[in-house]
């Protein structure tokens, strides 16, 4: 997979949740904090303010849509005086994909919710703002907006798929937030960190090459041809703009390559070990102790009981 696709693929854990909810004014909803986890809310219609401890209150209206990758919590309503009056919403205690409505309802949001898999949360989620606000524009990011209406449209009328459509509409939404905030990323050879990594060509090309083949046996010499440039310059760059040299960055893919895969198979270990690219089981035990705590035999039960 690309790079953008395994970040999804490696961070979610548990189900994802989703509601569409119907407010009447005045209304004020606080959202609690939640270590370890992401959430989104889109206005479908009406104004509102979102507040929050650590910023001044945002105006909101129908399209804006905002994204908290760190799970902090804030507070959505009609004016940034109105004072939530029933407790904080905590999306692990909520049905999956909920459907609220109200009389004469002021303001529609669609909200979401994300559990992160501790330990295998991908440095592009770890490095976003604590805010991601993409205001609407007419025109602006339509493949947004359609999995919104399509998302919005099956909370509000679930039919048979329901359970299987809401997940994937789930995760295609959230890379369409993350292409959004790429897009608004400086360009190449103007700033660091993912999104500058990701509108990088050379730099990009090698870290898809990472991610297309994690158990061929790179070197920096490799990794550098990938992204056709010598390998000194590759190196400089690559560690300049991610804040690490790429074969440590490349360990780090394996040893998270090989949780998902002790998760999600019951492939012997040393058949995972060759796909994350040790020749063996010994040496690749070693290096996921060193990542995670604990050998991969006793992760994979861990996993399983829970």
């Amino acid at each position: 997979m690309d790079v953008l696709s395994d970040v999804i693929a490696v961070m979610r854990t548990g189900e994802p949740r989703s509601a569409r909810v119907e407010w009447a004014a005045p209304w004020a909803q606080e959202f609690a904090a939640v270590p370890g986890a992401a959430g989104f809310q889109v206005i479908l219609s009406g104004p509102c303010w979102l507040t929050r401890a650590d910023g001044e209150p945002i105006g909101l209206s129908a399209g804006d849509v905002v994204f908290r990758p760190h799970g902090r919590g804030h507070t959505l309503a009609d004016s940034p005086a109105t004072v939530p009056a029933g407790p904080a919403c905590d999306p692990r205690s909520v049905e999956r994909f909920a459907n609220r409505a109200v009389d004469e309802p002021a303001t529609v949001v669609l909200c979401g919710g994300y559990e992160l898999a501790a330990g295998r949360t991908h440095p592009l989620l770890t490095g976003l703002p604590e805010l991601i606000h993409l205001p609407a524009h007419p025109g602006s990011h339509p493949s947004l907006r359609a999995t919104v209406d399509l998302l919005a449209g099956e909370l509000e009328n679930p039919r048979h798929g329901t359970d299987a459509i809401v997940p994937a509409l789930l995760d295609t939404l959230l890379l369409h937030i993350l292409r959004a905030w790429l897009d608004q990323a400086p360009v190449a050879g103007t700033g660091t960190g993912w999104a500058a990594a990701l509108n990088d060509p050379p730099i990009t090309a090698a870290l898809q090459a990472m991610h297309r083949a994690p158990g061929r046996q790179w070197t920096v010499a490799a990794l550098a041809a990938e992204a056709g440039m010598s390998r000194t310059p590759f190196a400089r760059r690559f560690t300049d703009l991610l804040g690490q040299p790429p074969l440590t960055y490349l360990t780090w893919w394996r040893m998270t390559t090989a949780a998902r895969l002790l998760k999600a198979s019951d492939a012997p270990l040393g058949t995972i070990a060759g796909e994350v690219g040790y020749a063996s089981e010994f040496a690749f035990a070693a290096a996921f102790k060193r990542r995670f705590g604990t050998p991969p035999g006793r992760y994979r039960r861990a996993e399983a009981l829970e």
